[in-house]
């Protein structure tokens, strides 16, 4: 099977979301993110949890997660061969009702 081109959303200025995103993050969170992203280049469409999920109108998210903390990457395809990767967000905790 062919690997996905993964690609990374560009602001007009020029400016990565994603790569933005990734500065906050601490080492370790980083390492498994781009251990995601490699995952994706790999299997592409074949891709599932606990690794990657669809979430609805054709965006998936990949997962990664480290000591409670659930840390998620915005992508959508492009046709069969590439992946664009668009932005990356901490999953907030649920609040239990009272």
């Amino acid at each position: 099977m062919p690997t996905t081109e993964v690609l990374f959303y560009q602001e007009e200025d020029g400016t990565v979301p994603l790569f933005q995103w990734f500065q906050e993050l601490q080492a370790k969170a980083l390492e498994k993110c781009l251990a995601r992203l490699l995952r994706l280049e790999e299997l592409g469409h074949e891709l599932r949890r606990p690794e990657g999920d669809y979430l609805r109108d054709d965006i998936y998210e990949l997962r990664a997660s480290l000591q409670g903390v659930h840390y998620r990457m915005l992508y959508f395809f492009h046709g069969t061969a590439a992946a664009i990767v668009s932005h990356g967000l901490v999953k907030e905790l649920s609040v239990p009702s009272r």
